[in-house]
């Protein structure tokens, strides 16, 4: 079936639409593969066709982009990202579910199926694809969220968005501009890559099995990285040693990655930062400085990221 637009008298031939999955359809297909969400891998259904097609519409893609996503389950989104004409790479744990996925693309998007693929993998693993992604789209499990999104920016650099559904708190964590209540290590290491912004909220009600949380989209658009002679890694660290006690002064929070207190006084004030300050009222560019300072001190242990 093809969805068909009149336009100036015209009728212009989209592309063909799949039969997508509703709440009957999933637990039918869940059935019939003697199988059911695990929550060791943070399986949550989407149900609703309209929310996929939401989705797949605010993340942008189409004829030509290649998109990975992460965590396709039994395929509900998949089916509506392969309906905007792009090509679709679904990475997938669980091998029930991704030797099934194929089969039930070609059952519902026959027309679509040749721009299909399933790796079945862990997400956290995936270092190549047979074609590099311009786009990452999930609904993505909860307890890997962060970590995936991470992996992907570094290892993908073709990756030009990344439209995500996550839990809501991780949603206001990544979004979170310096100086928020919620502003931490998720947010200053996803600014490094991107402009992030919430896209919208999610409703319990379209998940199988309905979560105890709420979901929201989070959009990320690539940008430039701050520039910086200091390795990323070696920025992360300064994130990561920043925020390990909140509360705590750069002084004190750094003193390990830098040898002692006195040393990450001094690269702070070469960094330009007072050492009273408080990881939650940096910006990136301000961790990449504070890295660039401490590598460029003579007394400094190297740190990974």
């Amino acid at each position: 079936m093809r969805r068909l637009v009149a336009l100036g008298g015209q009728e212009l031939v989209l592309t063909p639409v799949a039969r997508l999955l509703g709440p009957t359809d999933i637990r039918l297909l869940a059935q019939s593969l003697d199988t059911a969400p695990h929550k060791k891998w943070g399986q949550n259904f989407v149900v609703d066709a309209g929310t996929v097609r939401r989705i797949a519409r605010l993340s942008g893609v189409g004829e030509g982009e290649h998109v990975v996503e992460v965590g396709p389950g039994l395929g509900s989104l998949t089916l509506a990202l392969l309906e905007t004409g792009a090509s679709v790479t679904a990475v997938e744990i669980d091998p029930v579910l991704a030797a099934a996925l194929p089969r039930t693309i070609e059952e519902r998007a026959l027309e679509h199926a040749d721009r299909f693929a399933c790796v079945h993998a862990d997400a956290l693993t995936v270092n190549a694809l047979d074609k590099a992604p311009t786009a990452l789209v999930a609904n993505l499990p909860y307890n890997v969220s962060v970590p995936v999104i991470l992996h992907f920016l570094e290892t993908f650099p073709t990756l030009r968005t990344v439209l995500v559904m996550v839990q809501s708190e991780v949603a206001d964590r990544l979004a979170a501009p310096p100086g928020s209540r919620t502003y931490g290590v998720p947010s200053a290491k996803a600014a490094w890559y991107c402009d992030v912004r919430r896209a919208g909220d999610v409703g319990r009600a379209v998940f199988w099995p309905v979560p105890r949380v709420d979901s929201a989209l989070v959009l990320m658009e690539r940008c430039a990285v701050p520039e910086t002679t200091a390795r990323r890694e070696r920025v992360f660290a300064v994130i990561d040693a920043a925020f390990s006690q909140r509360r705590k002064a750069l002084r004190g929070a750094l003193s390990r990655i830098a040898g002692s207190g006195a040393a990450a006084e001094a690269a702070l004030r070469a960094a330009g930062i007072d050492p009273l300050t408080r990881g939650e009222q940096l910006a990136v560019e301000d961790f990449a400085r504070i890295a660039v300072a401490l590598d460029q001190a003579p007394t400094v242990a190297s740190s990974g990221g």
